[in-house]
């Protein structure tokens, strides 16, 4: 069961006057460890790709890169632009149970990649990689807390439990944005590839996965 998006959160007040400056406040906030975008080099020393804060290659356009798709999150009218494989596969999954289990999310909504670019620092460099995604950023203002019910706080903490340290959430920052969801380990860890795999083997079994309710199972 979800609660009708007719009934915001209830520090949704704060959509007024700070609701505005939620999105542009993503480039300039504070990120715990890895603290920013990295430049990997070459034996020569050589830059070869930028990395986001979390580890992930940036791309500078979704359209070129061959990296970066567009999906349907199921179940809704939600697209999304996210790296391909198991970025895909576990963001779109928390997406899906944000939708059904804590409010019902329309297309634009949901913000997921975002080009390289000189306005993305700290933790929102993970756009810039198709790994991170912001879930109705107006609705959260950068800094503030309590926006989200009891009920729905409880069901983040499950997903987060489900996501076994692989997917971190803004509101545990040290300067809180509760509406940020991100892959939280570099693309090579074993966590991330297990996670996704077990996500896609609940499609297939009656029961499992997102929209299951299966809260605290």
């Amino acid at each position: 069961m979800t609660l009708s998006s007719s009934h915001p959160p209830r520090r949704r007040v704060l959509r007024t006057g700070l609701g505005l400056t939620a999105t542009a406040g993503l480039a300039t906030l504070a990120v715990p460890a890895p603290a920013s975008a990295s430049t990997r080099t070459a034996a020569d020393g050589s830059p070869t790709h930028r990395t986001s804060a979390n580890g992930w290659p940036m791309e500078p356009r979704a359209d070129t890169s061959g990296a970066i798709w567009t999906r349907q999150v199921p179940g809704s009218s939600v697209s999304v632009a996210l790296r391909i494989g198991e970025a895909t596969t576990v963001l779109v999954h928390v997406i899906r149970r944000y939708h059904y289990e804590i409010d019902t999310l329309v297309d634009g909504e949901v913000i997921g990649f975002r080009p390289a670019d000189s306005t993305l620092k700290g933790y929102a460099t993970n756009h810039a990689s198709g790994s991170a995604v912001a879930i109705r950023p107006s609705w959260y203002p950068d800094g503030a807390k309590g926006g989200l019910f009891p009920h729905q706080l409880a069901t983040v903490r499950d997903i987060l439990r489900e996501c076994e340290d692989v997917v971190a959430w803004g509101g545990d920052f040290r300067r809180p944005n509760e509406s940020w969801f991100q892959i939280d380990v570099p693309p090579s860890d074993a966590r991330l590839k297990r996670l996704a795999a077990r996500i896609r083997g609940w499609q297939d079994i009656p029961g499992q996965g997102a929209g299951t309710l299966a809260l605290g199972a």
